[in-house]
């Protein structure tokens, strides 16, 4: 079992910056790929980033491409997201998942699962 702990999220204003972190307890968690989802009410789960087991390799969703940054810290079991040129449509649940060795952009591939932190961006 691995359970997840996001914090971070908050009021910004549009064009400001966040800095969400995700705490991971339980097993080993280098050997797990990070990603982050997002969801507003009414809507699918949408992928935003990922990063290997290593974190040799990152993915983003192509909205979020030169805004957002994933990064993770092996050793201190965190991983993190920096959103900048924040936008009223990232407006949303931020949501930390991790997924065994392999890294996936679907939400059905991830087992665990963090309860989320709230992102919200006024115009």
């Amino acid at each position: 079992q691995v359970q997840l702990v996001e914090s971070g999220g908050g009021l910004v204003q549009a064009g400001g910056s966040l800095r969400l972190s995700c705490a991971a307890s339980g097993r080993t968690f280098s050997g797990y790929a990070m990603a982050w989802f997002r969801q507003d009410a009414g809507k699918e789960r949408q992928f935003i980033a990922v990063i290997t087991w290593s974190g040799g390799t990152s993915y983003y969703a192509n909205s979020v491409k030169g805004r957002f940054t994933i990064s993770r810290d092996n050793a201190k079991n965190t991983v993190t997201l920096q959103m900048n040129s924040l936008k009223p449509e990232d407006t949303a649940l931020y949501y930390c998942a991790a997924r065994l060795w392999t890294s996936s952009l679907q939400h059905v591939d991830y087992e665990y699962w963090g309860q989320g932190t709230q992102v919200t961006v006024s115009s």
